[in-house]
């Protein structure tokens, strides 16, 4: 099933100057890109985004993090998109995560540094963690004219 999802490059990561290795892993995997920006992320839109998460203990270092830097946004589309993105991205804990996916690679951080130092885990990506989650948050980051329509090489030559 096609389906889209929404991803943001944290600014760890764009600081790192990671994106295009990001990038480069949905491309690898077929996934593409019909959208995408670069976003300096401001407390008000951090609350609409971290609704889920404004009344935990842990918010202010989520927001003080997201809101430190710029963010790469994109949304995601391919055959069970939400699935493969969750499984490229890894787990949020980057101490946790496997080789191989973005946060085992290029992160390295577990919550107990970053409890001890009163900030958020520091870990490269974020990633829709359900279909409903990334109509969500696809509608929060971007407009309907934002998302583009293509086809790639890969689709013009299996269909």
């Amino acid at each position: 099933m096609i389906e889209q999802t929404f991803v943001a490059i944290k600014p760890d990561g764009v600081e790192r100057a990671l994106i295009g290795k990001v990038i480069e892993r949905f491309e690898q995997r077929g996934l593409k890109i019909v959208a995408m920006k670069m976003v300096w992320v401001d407390r008000d839109f951090s609350k609409k985004h971290y609704s889920a998460h404004i009344n935990k203990p842990f918010y202010k270092g989520l927001e003080d993090f997201i809101v430190s830097g710029p963010v790469v946004a994109m949304v995601i589309e391919g055959v069970n998109a939400v699935e493969y993105t969750r499984k490229i991205v890894g787990v949020t804990i980057p101490s946790e995560a496997s080789p191989g996916t973005i946060r085992g690679d290029f992160a390295h951080q577990t919550m107990q540094h970053a409890d001890e130092h009163g900030h958020a885990v520091v870990n490269i990506i974020h990633a829709s963690g359900n279909k409903e989650e990334a109509k969500k948050e696809i509608d929060l980051w971007f407009d309907a004219k934002e998302i583009h329509s293509y086809k790639t090489v890969h689709e013009k030559h299996t269909f």
